[in-house]
Order: structure tokens, then C-alpha cells, then sequence
């Protein structure tokens, strides 16, 4: 009789700093046996090879948003209550194995995988439970006791959620076949790490993870993983976390784990910005120089304001200072700058049609603290409605007093150089780009001659000390120094 493997999660990076309620209209669920069709993502990775290795999968589902502000509180229970349900009506089952993120956060709750495992563990109190994690998880004590073994991404830009879904796979099949329920360590290191920092095709991450993978070889060890926290979430137990699961060895998942703590805190004063990174005003004088020695198109990250970090997308003071540039305002081909998420203004756009001009307050239509709109006339240059792309957004195109600006109605991603060629804005042909993004993704970095991040402000502001944190425990590297750092097992 085959073993059966109940199979489902929740996947959200919740920004604490953006005002945004992530809420059903922003949430895409996957259910049943959809959730077999579907490619390239942790939970396809863990279904399609326990299938391969001859086990039953019970699909429930799973729900995914683009990073944004934390879920709204009765629709997460809704779905909560809607995977306990089939968990329940799943009957007997020999083991769980989720795809969840690790920094999702719900309204008047907090973490919500902790909140999650738990109520598994209501049901399910003996049943191996595995779980694959984004690189920039945020453990807690009570997420890490109520759980079987993590394994984390280990590629950043994440390129391997696929394959972190076949490992954790590989560790329910493991688990299942010696009949012996495995042991877990994890060790919590005093640092916050931007992804625009911990990029794994260089030093230190480069390093680092193969420390990590090193150690997979040894016998008897199931997973080991850098699990880095999520800066933006303003939360009591942040943090980066070693973290090792063996097969059934509690010593030397401890001794590994903090080994593996150790190792990365002696690097912290490694970590840093390796690509050109400009404070804002600078960066458009270090544009303009470019675009005046003939090299372009320059591609500008405004990072202090990237969605898929999980900042609003509509903070204005970047593209403020665009504008009153006397040079950037006014080149031909236009700056191209993608984008914002202003639905007033996109209907706006739709109602008057392409060629026709009118009076907008762009922007600033969520996040009223870190800017204010921008007052300007827009004539609509082009338009695609439910664009596939960008999850059935509608896309608007829009000359902004000489800045051509796409803007959309659904709060998206910025990545994707696609989103502008549907608007017939081709960037090749720009000398030079902003994108609300941190890192350049690939098909954003290939256009690029030129390329720099901005430390523009807004709920993703790489400047950790500009952040209004409240309940982050402190000392924490690198808002506190210098001191000793106590690694201890959680």
C-alpha cells in the first residue's frame, strides 16, 4: 500500500513597515489537483518527486501573494481553516510536507507559520512534518519546536525553489523509509541581512553556502540551512538562524548548527552592497555622466520602494527628483520608470484613452507617510488591460510631464522588462530605466550597460537605521557595532 503525503502551504513576505493589508483580491489560491499541474515552485518540486518515488499525495493548497503588507486577518483563518479541513478529512496519513515562506505575517496575529504548524500539530501531533522555506525566513521557538525539519533556499536570487521543494521531499521519503523521526537544531545569530546583500554568487553567500552544502554530505545529515530573516518586519524574534536537521542525532545537529553559527557571525563585517550603490541625488549625477560618455542604457534601482520586497510601489520622492532634474526629465527616448500602484490613476487613463491628457495626483495613495503624490498632467500613452504578466493587472502607460511612467492597478512586481514591451516601450532603446526593485533580476540586469541601486526611502529602505522598528530585540548587527554575540540553540 502506498504511503500517503498530505501536501499544501502558504507563501508571503509581509513587510511590517508597509500600511498595505495584503487581502483577498491580492491572494491567488491553488487547489486540489491543480496543484499537480502547476511547474518551477518548492510545492511542484515536493509533489512531483514523491510521486516519482511511488507515494499517494493528498493535495489541499496552496495560496501565494507578491510581497506586500501583512495578510488580512479573517481571510487567512478562512484559508487556515479551509487546509485544516482536508487535513482532517485526509484520514490516515504517514506524513506532511508544506511550501511555506517563513516571513509571513498576519494582521493582529504576527507570524503566521508558527500560528499554522501549530494548529497542524493539533491534528497531527506525531506525524513527520517537513517544510521547504524561503532563504529569508524568520524562525521563532514556537515554528521551530512544532516542526520536523526545514530546509531553506540556497540560491539568491532564488533560482532553486524547484529543487529546495525535491529536497524537502527527499527528507519526508528518507524519514518514511528508515522508520526513524529525524532531529532538528537551530541556532539564532544577532543580524538583519538585505537580499541586496546576500546575493549567493558572491562573497560571503558564496562561501557560506558551501559551508552548508559541505556539511549535506556528511552522514546522516538531512538539510542545513541559512535561514537570514526578513529585515523589513518589525518583529520580537528576527534574526538570521543557523539551522541542521539529522537524521536521528540530536548532538550533532547542536555541534553542527552552531559551528555553522559561528562561521557566519566571524563574517558579518563582510556583508555589503557589491554592486554600485548611490545615495539618490547622487545616483542621477553618476546617470547623467553615463548617459554623456555614451554608456547606456543605465538601469537604476529605486530600492527603498520595491514590491517584491514588500514595500507599496507607490512612493513618490524618487521619482520627485526626476523630475526636477533638468536633464532626466527631458531626455528622447524618455527615462522609463516602472512603475507605481495607483488604481485611481490607471482607471483614470482607461476612462480617457490613448492620446489624451489629464490632471493626476499620482502616487502616495497607501503609503501617505513616506511621500506625497505627485501633482502633474499625464497624457496616456498606451494601455493593456488584465495583463497575464502581472496577474491580471491592467497596465497604463503614461507620459508624466516628460517621464514616461508605467503604472498599474494591481500592486506588482517591477522585475520584468516584459511589462514594458506590452506597453510598446521597448528599454533597449532607453538610455536610462528605474525600476522599483533591489537587486536587478536577470532579465533586467541583461539590458543594463550600467547599472546602480539607489537608497531611496519607503518600506524597503536598505538604510536599517531609517526604519522605525519598535520590537526588534536588541543588540543587533549592524544597527549595534560592536559587541559579543551570544549564539545559542533555540
Amino acid at each position: 500500500m502506498k504511503k500517503r503525503v498530505f501536501v499544501g502551504g502558504l507563501h508571503h513576505e509581509s513587510d511590517t513597515f508597509n500600511p498595505i493589508i495584503t487581502g483577498r483580491d491580492e491572494i491567488w489560491v491553488t487547489r486540489g489537483a491543480d496543484l499537480f499541474t502547476k511547474r518551477e515552485s518548492s510545492y511542484s518540486g515536493i509533489i512531483n518527486t514523491l510521486v516519482a518515488a511511488g507515494y499517494e499525495v493528498i493535495p489541499s493548497l496552496v495560496a501565494r501573494a507578491v510581497p506586500n503588507g501583512v495578510w488580512d486577518h479573517d481571510y487567512y483563518q478562512e484559508l487556515k481553516a479551509e487546509l485544516l479541513q482536508k487535513l482532517k478529512e485526509a484520514g490516515s496519513i504517514d506524513a506532511i510536507c508544506l511550501s511555506l515562506h517563513g516571513s509571513m505575517r498576519v494582521q493582529n496575529l504576527g507570524e503566521a507559520e508558527q500560528d499554522l504548524l501549530q494548529a497542524i500539530r493539533e491534528v497531527h501531533p506525531a506525524t513527520p512534518l517537513f517544510t521547504s522555506l524561503d532563504m529569508h525566513a524568520t524562525l521563532t521557538k514556537r515554528m521551530r519546536h512544532a516542526a520536523d525539519g526545514f530546509v531553506g533556499y540556497k540560491c539568491a536570487p532564488h533560482t532553486d525553489t524547484y529543487e529546495t521543494g525535491i529536497h524537502a521531499a527527499l527528507m519526508v521519503i528518507r524519514t518514511l523509509e528508515m522508520g526513524k523521526k529525524p532531529t532538528m537544531a537551530a541556532v539564532r545569530i544577532p543580524m538583519l541581512i538585505a537580499g541586496e546583500q546576500s546575493e549567493t554568487s558572491v562573497e560571503p553567500m558564496k562561501s557560506l553556502i558551501k559551508e552548508l552544502r559541505s556539511r549535506e554530505q556528511q552522514q546522516g545529515v538531512l538539510a542545513c540551512s541559512y535561514l537570514l530573516g526578513f529585515p523589513w518586519a518589525d518583529g520580537k524574534e528576527n534574526a538570521v538562524h543557523a539551522v541542521v536537521v539529522t537524521q536521528d542525532d540530536q548532538d550533532k545537529a547542536d555541534r553542527l548548527a552552531k559551528e555553522l553559527a559561528q562561521i557566519f557571525w566571524s563574517r558579518k563585517k563582510e556583508f555589503g552592497f557589491y554592486n554600485e550603490t548611490r545615495m539618490p541625488s547622487d545616483a542621477l549625477k553618476a546617470t547623467r555622466e553615463s548617459i554623456e560618455s555614451g554608456v547606456y542604457p543605465v538601469v537604476i534601482s529605486d530600492s527603498g520602494d520595491n514590491p517584491t520586497a514588500g514595500s507599496s510601489g507607490d512612493v513618490t520622492n524618487f521619482l520627485s527628483l526626476i523630475l526636477s532634474d533638468p536633464v532626466l526629465s527631458k531626455l528622447d527616448p524618455p527615462l522609463l520608470y516602472q512603475g507605481f500602484y495607483d488604481p485611481q490613476v490607471v482607471r483614470e487613463a482607461f476612462e480617457k484613452g490613448v492620446g489624451a491628457s489629464f490632471e493626476c495626483l499620482l502616487g502616495a495613495k497607501f503609503d501617505t507617510v513616506k511621500s506625497k503624490p505627485v501633482r502633474a498632467k499625464a497624457t496616456v500613452k498606451a494601455l493593456k488591460e488584465q495583463w497575464e504578466g502581472a496577474n491580471g493587472a491592467d497596465l497604463a502607460l503614461l507620459d508624466v510631464e516628460g517621464v514616461d511612467v508605467v503604472v498599474a492597478s494591481k500592486h506588482v512586481g517591477c522585475y520584468d522588462p516584459e511589462m514594458m514591451r506590452v506597453l510598446g516601450a521597448e528599454p533597449k532603446q532607453r538610455k536610462a530605466i528605474v525600476v522599483k526593485l533591489g537587486y536587478l533580476e536577470p532579465e533586467i540586469r541583461a539590458i543594463a550597460k550600467r547599472s546602480m541601486m539607489a537608497l531611496t526611502t519607503g518600506s524597503s529602505d536598505e538604510l536599517f537605521e531609517r526604519l522605525p522598528y519598535k520590537n526588534l530585540p536588541r543588540p543587533m548587527y549592524p544597527l549595534d557595532k560592536e559587541f559579543e554575540a551570544t549564539l545559542e540553540l533555540i
